[in-house]
């Protein structure tokens, strides 16, 4: 028996009712695991924003080390674009690890969110 998608019953009730799960959080632990997801996403779009930063001023450096024709202060500047884009992909892959350091040196998980706030009882 085919079945057209428009047919296809998506909620209990049928139809479409709002985006995602956020009016489902009944209780304080389901709104404290909702906090949470969104802070481990967000940290999550942040490195990968970073990443992919650090690409394009890769990219954008080597490019002008080749393009600059032997001027001195071309492949200055595209040597200066290639340190910082480095220098910024450490700085957030570290701060990671120094919140993670920090947390357990003062007894919470900081990186996890919802656990932490379950210890601190807020």
């Amino acid at each position: 028996m085919n079945q057209l998608l428009a047919e296809i019953r998506l909620y209990p009730g049928g139809g479409l009712t709002g985006v995602g799960n956020l009016g489902e959080a009944t209780g304080q632990d389901t709104a404290i695991n909702m906090f949470s997801k969104i802070i481990s996403s967000v940290i999550g779009i942040i490195t990968v924003i970073a990443v992919i930063w650090f690409i394009f001023l890769l990219i954008t450096g080597a490019v002008g080390i080749m393009s600059s024709g032997g001027d001195k202060a071309k492949v200055q500047t595209a040597r200066l674009r290639l340190t910082w884009g480095l220098v910024g992909l450490v700085v957030v892959v570290a701060g990671i690890f120094i919140i993670q350091l920090v947390g357990s040196l003062i007894g919470l998980d900081i990186l996890n969110v919802g656990q932490m706030i379950r210890d601190v009882g807020i």
